[in-house]
């Protein structure tokens, strides 16, 4: 029998310490994986003519442009996955996205509020949304919502190891105030609108006397998150910028899917393995267009699709880089439902549009008169308050802040000075299309983005509720844990 002193038991404890494996923080971290998958899913129509939405009155798409795409981004921590996909369409209803999104958790596991789908905002797309002088193109979004899912599938069955990072680019020439104040009496109003004596308008044109000012800033801003591979090959890009279209014949991605191409092409992707995707997503760009009415020397500017995704995709690629990638990230999202009211027309106004719209007889509107005095009718027949989703993720030190809406680009800038995760990204149109949410004091100026419809039909203190909303969700991912 061999009797240990106390004292020759400590040494021996202290030497069978020092043999096991140090466990701390750093050592924790570097032992995570952190993976990402994306995956392109074409949604171009097969069956036409399909119904074109974005403009005041109804259009007809016969061919294929360009390809339309639901580009799917999946990012996984270790602890858990979350979904992001950029979908070619003007807007998406929160009900289509909730189905697509109900499939999807089906097939990969991923809960639907830890998925953001939003919509580019091109303006030469199948409608999937019923607005303004536009049906919903029933048969389009039938075939729409199991090809995002499936794109989602896709996206986490490519998840491979990865490196992450973030960078930002600016792009001043594309941007610019679409929206001003004019001289008293100079500024369209609608009869059917529900406002009266306006002072804003959109699109003033170069030199115009009547002109005063721009109504607000503009985000000239280029946020862009990239995923590598482990062995430093180019995966993924999300882009964001605070443009709204620039325009073209349907059917088209717009600038946003030359861009996708462009940028794939710059940082080398085309013949990557697993295949490199590109996504550029829609800022705050409600007031925003890409001519600056405050520059008389831009009024010879010609611009088109690819003359803006090329700039745009310059600056992202500059900022890109710039990146210093992380090998692992915690992830955090978290949810927000939130109630508004809705600007409802009174009984006068619905009689008075009702008489309007009698001539008719059922036809289709023609003129901006007939189509919003055909909203108030609709709105009427609506529930009085709609429910909004909003979003925040949390990648690293990065803040990603999904809204339903059209925002403001001043909304827009708030939101990231007051972000406590920085940088901070602002996806427009997610998870829902819920219309212009002016600031207060913009909806006093009235105008288009003020004139109530499905199209803009919130109370005029939902801005700021939803800006608030927001802000909590990015204060409370920035400290949640993954």
């Amino acid at each position: 029998m061999i009797i240990h002193t106390w004292k020759h038991c400590v040494a021996i404890l202290v030497v069978m310490i020092g043999l096991l494996p140090i466990s701390t923080a750093s050592s924790a971290e570097k032992a995570k994986t952190f993976r990402a998958g994306a995956f392109a899913m074409d949604i171009t129509p097969v069956e036409f003519p399909v119904l074109i939405n974005g403009g005041m009155l109804e259009r007809i798409g016969t061919k294929v442009v360009d390809r339309l795409h639901a580009r799917c981004l999946v990012l996984d921590d270790g602890a858990s996955q979350i979904a992001i996909v950029v979908v070619d369409s003007c807007m998406l209803p929160r009900e289509l996205l909730d189905e697509a999104k109900d499939m999807a958790e089906k097939a990969t596991g991923i809960p639907t509020n830890r998925i953001l789908i939003s919509a580019t905002h091109t303006h030469s797309a199948p409608s999937a949304l019923s607005c303004l002088g536009t049906e919903r193109d029933d048969r389009y979004c039938h075939f729409l919502v199991p090809r995002i899912a499936q794109g989602i599938e896709r996206a986490q069955r490519n998840l491979t190891p990865a490196k992450i990072g973030w960078a930002v680019g600016r792009d001043e020439k594309n941007v610019g105030c679409r929206r001003w104040l004019m001289k008293p009496g100079k500024a369209s109003t609608n009869p059917f609108g529900g406002t009266t004596n306006d002072r804003a308008t959109m699109h003033p044109g170069y030199g115009n006397e009547n002109a005063i000012e721009a109504t607000g800033p503009v985000d000239p801003l280029v946020t862009i998150l990239s995923l590598q591979t482990i062995d430093n090959r180019p995966l993924a890009v999300l882009a964001n910028y605070s443009m709204h279209y620039v325009g073209g014949p349907a059917v088209s991605a717009d600038y946003f899917g030359a861009f996708c191409e462009k940028m794939t092409k710059l940082v080398g992707g085309e013949s990557a393995d697993p295949p490199f995707m590109a996504a550029l997503s829609n800022g705050t760009s409600g007031d925003t267009w890409l001519r600056d009415y405050t520059n008389g020397k831009s009024a010879s500017r010609k611009f088109d699709i690819n003359s803006v995704a090329t700039d745009v995709a310059q600056a992202a690629y500059e900022a890109y880089q710039q990146i210093e990638y992380r090998e692992w990230i915690p992830i955090v999202m978290e949810e927000k439902l939130l109630r508004i009211d809705v600007r409802m027309p009174s009984g006068e106004e619905v009689a008075r549009a009702k008489e309007f719209l009698a001539p008719l007889d059922g036809k289709k509107p023609s003129t901006t008169h007939e189509v919003y005095a055909r909203e108030t009718i609709i709105l009427n027949e609506m529930p009085p308050t709609r429910e909004l989703k909003i979003q925040a993720i949390r990648l690293g030190e990065m803040g990603i802040v999904g809204i339903p809406n059209e925002v403001y680009a001043s909304t827009g800038l708030t939101i990231k000075s007051e972000s406590p995760l920085q940088p901070t990204m602002n996806i427009s149109l997610a998870n829902g299309g819920e219309g212009y949410i002016p600031p207060p004091e913009q909806h006093k100026l009235g105008g288009y983005t003020t004139w109530r419809a499905r199209s803009s039909c919130l109370e005029t203190g939902a801005e700021p509720k939803i800006r608030d909303a927001a802000l909590e969700l990015l204060k409370q991912v920035a400290t949640g844990q993954p």
